[in-house]
């Protein structure tokens, strides 16, 4: 790569594996960010649905496609022919695909694994991506979290919750807030929840206990290579329903980084960093800390706009960072 003239390194091949871009809404996307971010210092994009990996011989391809976005919400990308290419003659690749984290999911990280020891950076690493389950990873951090469970048994679920409190649990691998119920002691509902979500004691889920902070908002805050956002979008829930989630009808406002929002990002940052996660979402309710989301983050362009930001600007620094390190050390 060779230094242009903005000071950025110089052009550079990016693949992005997302669902149908058609689909997506981009005054909120935050994959449509990274790639308007990406073209506008020059580099080249090629486009892949996760269904367009594949590997022959130890060698990760994909059909892949040229691609061009522009920021208009009528008429937003254009795409080439796809010509099936080994993933290797790229020099990134961002895994964008959201959940769920299911088998399909994993088996299209092993062959982002063979591309990265290939040589390309993957974004966010694979093996990362398979660790850091976007619920479990908390359990790396109990004293940034409220009382928390992962099981597959009702039973315990429900001891859990006559000995808490009102709580929520919700299933390990979705998103957007699907799945996720309030429990509330002597709810005569409540073993007919627990069966459902559990698949009868089949599917292992997470209880935690209810945080009443949430009329204020769930925060979503942006860590890019270790550092906080130091704006949080808080996604304060909809009318007659406690999820704040976007996708359910919450409203996104942004706030200022609180002290004890700070001393949560300081506890998990430096272990995304040791894990080769350059951007990761974490959920914080009240003063806790209750999901870190790695596979597709979100809230970029709302907090681009409200406060003149350049998120992907920030990660695509950390990308041109590390590539041109390793050019410097071959």
């Amino acid at each position: 790569m060779t230094e242009t003239a903005a000071g950025t390194a110089g052009k550079i091949r990016v693949g992005v594996v997302m669902d149908p871009i058609a689909g997506i809404k981009t005054y909120k996307d935050s994959t449509f960010a990274m790639l308007l971010e990406a073209q506008r210092r020059g580099h080249e994009l090629q486009y892949m649905e996760p269904g367009a990996l594949y590997v022959a011989d130890g060698r990760a391809h994909a059909a892949m496609r040229p691609l061009a976005v522009r920021d208009n919400q009528d008429d937003w990308f254009t795409l080439g022919d796809a010509v099936d290419a080994p993933l290797d003659g790229l020099d990134t690749v961002l895994m964008r695909r959201d959940p769920p984290f299911n088998m399909d999911y994993v088996y299209q990280t092993y062959a982002l694994d063979l591309a990265e020891a290939a040589g390309v950076l993957v974004v966010n690493r694979p093996n990362a991506l398979r660790d850091a389950n976007e619920k479990y990873f908390i359990t790396h951090f109990p004293q940034c979290c409220v009382p928390f469970l992962i099981t597959r048994e009702s039973k315990r679920i429900q001891a859990f919750v006559e000995a808490t409190g009102r709580s929520v649990v919700k299933p390990l691998d979705g998103m957007g807030g699907e799945s996720i119920f309030q429990l509330n002691p002597g709810d005569p509902n409540l073993k007919v929840i627990l069966e459902a979500i559990t698949d009868h004691d089949r599917e292992q889920v997470m209880a935690q206990a209810y945080i009443p902070e949430i009329d204020k908002g769930d925060k979503r805050i942006l860590v890019v290579d270790g550092e906080p956002v130091p704006y949080a979008l808080a996604r304060i829930p909809g009318a007659g329903d406690f999820r704040g989630n976007l996708a359910k009808g919450g409203t996104g406002k942004p706030v200022p980084l609180s002290d004890r929002d700070r001393w949560i990002t300081a506890q998990v940052a430096p272990e995304l960093k040791a894990r080769g996660i350059l951007f990761a979402g974490l959920d914080v309710i009240g003063d806790w800390l209750t999901e870190i989301n790695v596979t597709s983050p979100t809230c970029i362009r709302e907090l681009d706009a409200a406060h003149g930001l350049n998120i992907a600007g920030q990660l695509f620094d950390a990308i041109e960072s590390r590539l041109a390190a390793r050019e410097a050390a071959a």
